[in-house]
């Protein structure tokens, strides 16, 4: 239960960075016990916010009260000895390290001049045991799960002492039944006196789970609201300032003739498993296919396999009629396929180069982007200003580099680049992922304006809702195959996770 005590307070505090102020005075208080959401659109302030409590930025005006005492929060170092813990939206771990080195690393226990694992491995047992994060200390975090991995950085938080918890959108690279295993650990680290800060755009956890809401727009605080007092509709024009549409409309589909067809792929993952096990499926022009499956049943492999960058064993691809199976990632993106990757970080975007070279990241070597050996900087740039501008990425300029965007709008960038490719095939893998509601509806629509433009669309999401709203027509993934085909009307969430699961079901198209 909440208590009246107060352990953080944050007063007027502003952060300014070259063309913008990402705060603007803004002041916060949490509650010992508490749970409170700091809800905003992407660049909105909230990671900036959290990260100068958290000592990774330094204010330019403001004060910080940690349990009662004004504190200078230097570095981590210094948040961390102060009681305070962040599990960033991208998580902080060396993936050749078992669980137990990633959680002691930087206080090794010793045993004169060794490092005690023994007793470091107990440690992360009890704990691990005391809040419900089972997880095994001697596995190596290239082997475990995203879900597994956030418990990891949850463990590690906890290992250093850590009673005020700050957790950058924790949900964004969950499956549903990750994210109900995450709120049962919050809830249950409040319920022993934990402190917790929620950065989420996620409306629907948001009231399942946070005690109090912050609402930030454009670097200020529009309102702080008891959760019990308010609804999703209230909270999404507090964020975006205006009326949001959570189910997008569409008219029924016209599908045509089969544009990308795969029969029969097998491949293998990175650890010599069998990944697509003879997966088959068809995407028609003027459709939207929605994939679901938990993380990790041959989505990421299918996905590499469809871009060029998986090489497969057996079964082919093709689009409009044309053989692609091993293709050159170039190769298939020139016969009309586009990408919207799920990691953006990774497959999306090269985070040291501006904004303006990223949009043509694949296409510079084309004739109006280039002259001869050189690039044509004036078109580039020109491109560029025109997506930014079209597709409301929030960047001070085109010449600001890409890693220093919030994801939220690193993401549109992507989503921006790849639809002005004016594809025939478009896969779109997590598109919506760590985006805010007015953004979600936003690229919601792009993705149905291409569809209504004849399009094919391959849709990939642990997003149900999402897979439900957008879909024409649903397939199911499970152990490298298709293992079932509905439509949205005739299905629920039940069925999904059902078949999501390995759960056979009888016919297809939404017949049981």
């Amino acid at each position: 239960m909440r208590s009246a005590e107060t352990m953080v307070e944050l007063r007027g505090i502003t952060k300014r960075f070259p063309g913008i102020t990402a705060n603007d005075a803004i002041s916060f208080k949490l509650a010992k016990g508490e749970i409170h959401a700091l809800l905003g659109e992407n660049g909105a302030g909230k990671s900036t916010l959290m990260n100068i409590l958290f000592g990774l930025y330094q204010p330019d005006e403001g004060e910080i009260w940690v349990k009662g005492s004004k504190e200078a929060i230097t570095s981590p170092q210094k948040a961390i000895e102060l009681g305070i813990g962040m599990v960033h939206q991208h998580f902080k771990l060396v993936q050749p390290f078992t669980v137990t080195e990633n959680i002691i690393l930087g206080s090794e226990p010793r045993k004169g001049a060794a490092i005690d694992y023994k007793s470091a491995q107990s440690k992360v047992s009890s704990l691990s045991e005391q809040y419900g994060l089972s997880v095994d200390p001697k596995a190596k975090i290239q082997d475990i799960s995203v879900g597994m991995q956030q418990r990891v950085e949850i463990l590690k938080t906890l290992y250093r002492g850590a009673d005020i918890l700050i957790f950058d959108e924790p949900t964004a690279v969950l499956t549903p039944q990750e994210i109900q295993e995450l709120m049962e650990i919050l809830r249950k680290l409040a319920g022993e006196g934990k402190s917790i800060i929620l950065i989420t755009h996620k409306l629907k956890e948001i009231m399942a789970l946070a005690d109090t809401v912050t609402i930030i727009r454009r670097g200020k605080v529009i309102d702080t609201v008891s959760v019990a007092e308010t609804n999703p509709q209230q909270l999404a024009e507090k964020m975006v300032g205006r009326s949001v549409i959570f189910e997008v409309a569409k008219k029924k589909a016209e599908p045509g003739s089969a544009v990308l067809s795969v029969k029969g792929l097998t491949a293998t993952g990175n650890r010599g498993n069998l990944a697509l096990n003879g997966l088959s499926l068809e995407v028609r022009k003027g459709e939207i296919l929605g994939l679901a499956g938990v993380d990790g049943n041959g989505q990421s492999e299918l996905i590499e396999a469809l871009t060029g960058l998986r090489q497969v064993q057996s079964g082919e691809i093709r689009l409009n009629g044309t053989q692609l199976t091993n293709a050159t990632p170039r190769a298939i993106s020139e016969s009309g396929l586009s990408h919207i990757p799920e990691d953006r970080h990774k497959h999306g975007l090269v985070l040291d180069f501006t904004m303006s070279e990223n949009m043509v990241l694949e296409t510079y070597y084309n004739p109006k982007f280039s002259k001869g050996m050189f690039l044509n900087a004036e078109a580039i740039d020109k491109h560029a200003e025109k997506l930014i501008r079209e597709f409301d990425v929030r960047t001070p300029s085109i010449y600001n580099k890409a890693r220093s965007l919030s994801g939220g709008n690193q993401q549109k960038a992507i989503i921006a680049r790849e639809l002005d490719k004016a594809p025939d095939v478009l896969i779109a893998a997590q598109p919506t992922r760590g985006l805010d509601v007015g953004a979600i509806e936003f690229v919601h629509k792009k993705l149905i304006e291409a569809r209504d433009q004849g399009k094919a669309v391959l849709l990939i999401s642990f997003e149900l809702d999402e897979i439900r709203n957008v879909s024409d027509r649903i397939a199911v993934i499970y152990e490298g195959q298709i293992v079932g085909e509905v439509l949205p009307e005739n299905t629920n969430d039940e069925e999904l996770g059902l078949l999501m699961a390995g759960s056979a079901r009888a016919g297809k198209g939404g017949q049981s």
